[in-house]
């Protein structure tokens, strides 16, 4: 005759007593864990701090300004810019980067996507890009503005970068930041258009916002 064994419910209580405190055990440890490694990064980044990248503007010509029809505009700018990453220990990646012309606050050419690019730490890059708009509608003032601007002797111009930045030590990546770059393109702009383009190479310091 087989013998069945029969637990007592105080026996029972205290198995279930057993499995809370390995589970509180487990949930504690692995806690511990997971703050560690975020204080970790933590630290490594207060360290490190990344300073935002560092744009110059080289060179901006004016091929194209002009209106084809009530206010339709047609543009053509060809720009170089130089960026630059200012750390020792920290890489950048760039993404989705757009640029575009505006005159005035408005914008005067399309989006023209610059492919995306690493730089590493204390890396430079030339940037290049051509920015056109074909009929873009502008404000009744455009015409106007530019008049103004003749007479003042000058054609000043913000040209954007908008896109997205990483942030890379050693093998970890950081998640993605927003990046905004305005830089002034300043012209000399007499009373009769000049035969060639409208050239700005002051080698002008742009603002970066990260």
């Amino acid at each position: 005759m087989s013998q069945v064994s029969i637990k007592s419910p105080k026996h029972c209580a205290k198995q279930g007593l057993n499995f809370d405190k390995l589970y509180k055990k487990l949930f504690f440890a692995f806690s511990g864990i997971f703050t560690t490694l975020l204080l970790l990064i933590l630290m490594i980044w207060l360290i490190l701090r990344p300073a935002k990248p560092e744009f110059t503007l080289k060179e901006a010509d004016i091929y194209q300004l002009s209106l084809s029809g009530p206010n339709l505009l047609n543009s053509s700018i060809q720009l170089t810019l130089l960026s630059k990453n200012p750390n020792q220990k920290v890489s950048i990646y760039y993404e989705e980067l757009q640029v575009y012309a505006a005159y005035k606050g408005q914008q005067i050419t399309v989006d023209t996507f610059v492919p995306p690019f690493y730089q590493g730490h204390q890396d430079s890059n030339l940037l290049t890009a051509s920015l056109v708009g074909t009929g873009l509608p502008v404000a009744p003032s455009f015409n106007y503005e530019v008049g103004r601007d003749r007479t003042a002797g000058k054609l000043v111009l913000n040209l954007k970068v908008n896109g997205r930045i990483r942030w890379k030590v050693g093998t970890w990546v950081s998640g993605r930041y927003r990046i905004n770059v305005n830089c002034l393109a300043v012209m000399a702009l007499g009373p009769t258009l000049p035969t060639g383009p409208l050239s700005s190479r002051q080698g002008t310091i742009c603002s970066t916002t990260v």
